[in-house]
């Protein structure tokens, strides 16, 4: 069986349809494309085809491009195998557009059309983008788009230049540098298709029997094409380059190669012929192929997540779908988690102590679902078939089947004894009980369950329905089929999750907070707070410290620190930082909720960072070079996750990056801390951090797991590898 097949119909329309193997969704091969490109040869050639269309064989037209494939050309062949590539594509293509007319005539050629039944996404558009005209279905589940930059690259099959053309700069951008998806009618209105049809094969059938030769010609193949909004020295374009240039530069900071890459492409593209505009993407694609950066990228937001959803570290055990979930608290978390286990067609019971309050936790779900019913995203009878999964009570015998218990009652371990113990009477024997907390240790919560085997934690990260991360905790006790459930369950409901061991923060926390603490410890020492949020904007992270600490509270990380401390005594290690968290809440300004912190706001609104500040903690007149902030920013969270691994909290480097980018955003260019520290260099790493741990201390001290691999040459990927 091949990916593309074609039939040619008694009226001259050859269909070629894609359809590849044993996946759900198309992507495209290496493999695949020579063949398309015989079919297309064949059809050409062939005089009793008056015309082709391409279209699908599965409910969608395609996912993309087999990222592995695009590594693979890297791998094979460097920079070559890359640029040789992706031309072989281009080559495709441009076959395709130009469909076997005179190229100065741009006469007799056959039409092509592209008929989408849903889903087209990266080549899975750049491919129709090349044919004559595009029609797809009347499908409001359907996305079109170029998504290609939010994994680290950019549309390099053409798509580029295509859009910029077709579009022109200005309207491209949000498509091309954002990865801005549409449902196919806001994908007509914007221009990146041409007909939304009930039967798009039909329609593109019809189409095709119809069109005549000046149909075929692209715009930028046409005599006197003009590029839509001004070309580059035009004194429009001019200005829509100069706004794009400060445009991606205030929303990447520089650290992103991609969308730099992709405006230079553009940029270099118009001023030249078609032909030679595919070339210079091929090249600016290639290049940033070539970066470390796109490669982390790629590895840990592509092959790396799909790995981890499709349960790569799941242990043995057989499938452990949830049916029914029983959460026990119905505060914003459970409300929650109630919503997303609705939304994925499992039965909820959500139990709080008033009956008030667990319907107060289902109607957070019913404000989604209006919101969503707004925004045409849903319907009534999928609001009324959601919230009919949800029964919202204070009666514990309503868990009664329940597979799955989810606990999300207040962190305090009396609570949560009491709650495992009364559900514990109900749920079967076979039941999982998952306990959601950030902070308490696992093993000892399962102290208060009869079943410590099927006991594990399960850590939501707030708000449930945005945030993509979930991480396992599996307690000393914790057996492989609660691990098993709590994987299936992530699964179930859409998320990325990770497994780790017990230990205090988990994973994701035992990182953030260090962030968090560097940052204002450097307050604390008369930094100026301008320069440390920048700093750690400019190394990628999507909040500084002191908003990331306003946007979760103050007094959430007074409550911690008090924690900590109590646990670990004399060797508590973050006296400075809590100097100024607690005169922070003493002050009142305990984040955004209190409309007060170390940002000021109007009405919820940031306005910018509090003059407080300045008064209490003066800057010091000799502020530190914006490298040695970075720095330290970046190590104080980076070395936390060397340490999670060398202590066996985190057992696989891959969740430790994927969870680094989805939980708490570590700068996302990196590919993680251990795709960070794999660029950096581990000699260099440890040059660093013996430098910062002479000035600031052990916190900075270099763990021996990163010593050994700086001796032996090592990184973290290469060291997995062998």
């Amino acid at each position: 069986m091949t990916d593309f097949t074609m039939e040619k119909g008694a009226d001259g329309v050859a269909i070629i349809t894609w359809d590849v193997p044993g996946k759900s969704m198309n992507v495209l091969s290496m493999d695949g494309a020579m063949t398309l490109d015989g079919l297309i040869d064949d059809a050409l050639a062939d005089e009793a085809v008056k015309g082709i269309v391409i279209t699908s064989g599965k409910k969608d037209f395609a996912a993309g491009m087999d990222l592995k494939v695009i590594a693979g050309m890297k791998d094979a062949n460097g920079a070559q195998g890359v640029f040789d590539g992706v031309m072989t594509l281009h080559h495709l293509l441009r076959k395709i557009e130009l469909a076997g007319m005179d190229r100065k005539t741009k006469k007799g050629g056959k039409p092509i059309a592209a008929a989408l039944p849903g889903t087209a996404l990266g080549i899975g558009l750049e491919l129709p983008l090349a044919t004559h005209r595009i029609f797809a279905a009347d499908n409001p589940k359907a996305k079109i788009g170029l998504p290609e930059i939010m994994v680290g690259i950019f549309p390099g099959a053409g798509g580029t230049t295509r859009l910029a053309r077709k579009l022109g700069a200005m309207v491209a951008a949000p498509f091309l540098l954002e990865g801005k998806l549409s449902e196919p009618k806001k994908a007509k209105a914007a221009g990146l298709i041409d007909e939304v049809v009930d039967d798009p094969l039909a329609a593109a059938k019809a189409w095709v029997l119809e069109a005549k030769e000046a149909d075929l010609v692209k715009p930028w193949d046409a005599k006197g094409y003009k590029m839509p909004g001004g070309e580059p020295f035009h004194p429009a374009g001019f200005m829509t380059f100069v706004g794009a240039s400060a445009m991606v530069h205030g929303k990447t900071m520089g650290v992103y190669p991609a969308a730099k890459a992709l405006l230079s492409a553009v940029y270099e593209g118009a001023q030249v012929p078609f032909d030679q505009a595919l070339k210079i993407e091929a090249r600016w694609f290639t290049n940033v192929l070539m970066n470390p950066s796109s490669a982390a990228m790629i590895r840990s937001l592509f092959i790396n997540k799909e790995a981890l959803e499709k349960g790569a570290n799941r242990p043995e055990a057989p499938d452990q779908t949830v049916r029914k979930v029983g959460i026990l608290g119905a505060g914003m978390m459970g409300a929650g988690i109630a919503y997303v286990s609705a939304r994925a067609g499992i039965e909820v019971v959500l139990i709080d102590a008033q009956q008030a309050s667990a319907d107060k936790g289902r109607a957070y779900s019913e404000g989604l679902m209006d919101k969503a019913i707004s925004r045409k995203r849903a319907t009534e009878e999928k609001k009324a078939e959601l919230l009919a999964r949800i029964t919202a009570t204070t009666d514990y015998a309503a868990l009664e089947g329940c597979d799955l218990i989810v606990e999300a009652v207040f962190e305090d371990p009396s609570v949560k004894a009491e709650v495992t113990k009364r559900a514990e009477a109900v749920i079967p024997q076979d039941a999982i009980f998952a306990t959601n907390t950030s902070t308490l240790p696992i093993s000892d919560l399962a102290r208060a369950s009869s079943r410590p085997e099927q006991f594990i934690g399960i850590h939501f990260f707030s708000p449930v329905d945005k945030m993509a991360l979930v991480e396992i905790i599996k307690g000393k006790e914790t057996g492989p089929v609660a691990v098993a459930k709590a994987l299936d369950f992530v699964r179930q409901i859409r998320k990325t999750p990770i497994v780790v061991n017990d230990e205090r923060f988990f994973y994701a926390n035992r990182c953030i907070i260090p962030y968090i603490n560097e940052g204002i410890r450097m307050v604390a020492e008369g930094v100026n707070p301008t320069l440390v949020e920048n700093a750690a904007k400019m190394m990628g992270m999507p909040l500084g410290p002191l908003q990331l600490v306003d946007e979760t509270s103050i007094d959430l990380g007074v409550k911690i620190a008090k924690a900590t401390k109590a646990a670990m005594g004399d060797a508590y290690p973050d006296g400075a930082v809590d100097e100024v968290l607690f005169w922070m809440a003493d002050q009142g300004r305990m984040g955004r909720k209190a409309n007060a912190g170390f940002y000021a706001y109007e009405d919820g609104k940031r306005q910018g960072l509090w003059e407080g500040l300045d008064a209490q903690y003066p800057r010091s007149p000799d502020q530190p070079a914006l490298e040695d902030v970075q720095n330290r920013l970046m190590f104080a969270q980076t070395l936390e996750a060397v340490r999670a691994l060398e202590e066996g909290v985190l057992e696989d480097i891959r969740e430790g990056d994927v969870g680094a980018i989805l939980g708490w955003g570590y700068a996302p260019w990196s590919g993680g801390p251990f795709g960070w520290l794999d660029i950096l260099g581990a000699d260099r790493a440890v040059a660093i951090c013996d430098a910062l741990e002479a000035q600031h201390g052990a916190r900075f001290k270099a763990p021996q797991m990163l010593r050994d691999m700086a001796a032996e040459g090592r990184g973290f990927y290469s060291r997995k590898a062998a």
